[in-house]
């Protein structure tokens, strides 16, 4: 009786139904594809933005991955979210910012010259969400066995604690220069 079932159904999707249902998804991939692609042309420079986002948080995924995250189908998914928050920490701000001025993203994160205080509002922010992730792996390879020492669980939190933290510091730093120039 079960065999007869089974045969029932593999009879249900017959080639032709099967290749309707594949044209069919195409053809809305291709449609939804045409309209996200004109909508993005109508906004340039937040589509530059989105897809450098989306880049940079692969590369994030690949340093976390050569740093000691887990790898595996299990991971994967974990290490890009994780990856995706931190780009939009650290990325997405300088980003917004700088664009593509190559002399901006290299004064403000490779010499640390910080000159106005849009300077600190992105820099100390960028800087304390990725100490607070490493500060937030350390607790990962204690052998407590908590829900919380999973990867990324106390790596976000330490992101999210650590760029807070920047945050405040920078706002201090900004109010700093306030009082400084008046």
């Amino acid at each position: 009786m079960k065999k007869k079932n089974n045969k029932n159904k593999a009879q249900n999707f017959s080639p032709s139904k099967l290749l309707f249902l594949s044209h069919s998804v195409c053809g809305i991939g291709l449609a939804s594809s045409f309209w996200l692609a004109d909508s993005l042309i109508d906004y340039p420079v937040q589509t530059l933005c989105l897809l450098w986002v989306n880049l940079w948080a692969v590369v994030n995924a690949l340093g976390a991955i050569a740093l000691g995250a887990p790898v595996g189908s299990r991971y994967i998914l974990r290490t890009l979210n994780w990856s995706l928050l931190m780009s939009a920490f650290t990325f997405a701000p300088a980003a917004s910012v700088y664009g593509s001025s190559w002399v901006d993203w290299h004064r403000i994160f490779a010499n640390t010259k910080l000159i106005e205080s849009i300077d600190y509002m992105i820099c100390i922010p960028a800087y304390g969400a990725v100490i607070g992730a490493w500060f937030g792996a350390w607790p990962m390879p204690l052998d407590w066995e908590r829900t919380w020492q999973e990867w990324p669980i106390c790596v976000t939190y330490g992101a999210i604690i650590g760029y807070l933290v920047g945050l405040l510091a920078s706002f201090g730093f900004v109010v700093r220069e306030r009082v400084k120039g008046d």
